[in-house]
């Protein structure tokens, strides 16, 4: 009968296994040490400052104060904050869905194989590469009165006549702000979509339609519900892209007309570097942070119940 080892011999044995494993744990933890350090000077270190500054009174000039709470007790009572809040849900109902349906029904269109499907790839993509000042400042062009040739599309459709403003009413200018964005934006939810149509295995909608369902029930029974994971991510990536809004509304109406188009994060830029109120201006990024955090948290709860459904 073969007897034990002893303990001396186990340790003997564990040991060289113990380095090996700590060096590997050391070489896992030096290669992310770029990317820790990355994270933590671009996204902690300020994300701690802005809450600190938040519960100060912080001038862009001169010494600061401790007021504590008050500046997210004075964001509650300020209307022109909730008015921007307001107009940027407004402007995130607006537009989710146009994105969400044009976006789906062009990656529905090009999932082909072939040459032609990847050439519509690439065309719709394009505007994607465009940069969002770049594509406000062409669309700017596009809507002048007079000038641009929306002015010229809306003649020939009776909506309005060479003279008319697309940005002398709020309403306008959101609709011309929307019709931008959907423009230079719908390439990359379609391919996030794309993708996901692609995942879906080719066996599953045959089989359905062997079954007898017709185009639109495969798509609703089978194509639907196992682009879940995509659908959420890319509903939740259009959301938090909404309510960061910015610079389209800085470029095509700073704010106007009459200071009815303006969104939380332009509000934020607004108090802190025109108004100079720095202490304020983290308040209000911080509550606006709180609610991209709920979005996130959406996202998980959608992901989480996808993957036990």
């Amino acid at each position: 009968m073969t007897p034990a080892p002893s303990a001396a011999a186990t340790q003997r044995r564990k040991g060289p296994w113990l380095t090996q494993r700590r060096r590997r744990q050391l070489v896992g933890l030096a290669l992310v040490s770029p990317a820790l350090l990355v994270v933590l000077v671009f996204f902690l270190i300020p994300l701690g400052m802005t809450f600190w500054m938040s519960l100060h009174d912080w001038p862009l000039l001169g010494e600061h104060s401790w007021v504590g709470l008050d500046n997210y007790r004075q964001a509650v009572q300020d209307q022109t904050w909730i008015d921007s809040v307001i107009f940027t849900l407004k402007y995130t109902v607006f537009i989710t869905p146009l994105l969400f349906v044009a976006a789906l029904a062009l990656a529905v269109l090009i999932n082909r194989p072939g040459r032609p499907a990847r050439v519509f790839q690439t065309i719709f993509f394009l505007p994607v590469v465009i940069g969002f000042a770049a594509a406000a400042y062409l669309w700017l062009y596009l809507a002048q009165p007079g000038l641009g040739p929306l002015t010229d599309l809306a003649v020939h459709l009776g909506l309005g006549t060479r003279e008319s403003n697309w940005f002398a009413t709020s309403t306008s200018a959101l609709v011309t702000v929307v019709l931008m964005v959907v423009w230079k934006m719908t390439g990359m939810q379609m391919i996030l979509l794309l993708s996901g149509l692609q995942s879906i295995p080719v066996e599953l909608t045959e089989a359905a339609r062997i079954d007898g369902a017709g185009p639109w029930q495969s798509f609703r029974h089978v194509t639907l519900p196992l682009l879940r994971p995509t659908l959420a991510l890319v509903l939740v990536f259009s959301v938090a892209g909404s309510l960061l809004a910015f610079d389209q509304f800085f470029i095509m109406t700073s704010g106007g007309p009459s200071n009815t188009t303006i969104t939380a994060v332009y509000q934020i830029y607004r108090t802190s570097f025109i108004n100079f109120d720095l202490g304020y201006g983290a308040a209000l990024s911080a509550l606006l942070m709180v609610v991209l955090a709920a979005v996130s948290a959406l996202q998980m709860l959608l992901l989480r119940k996808t993957d036990h459904s």
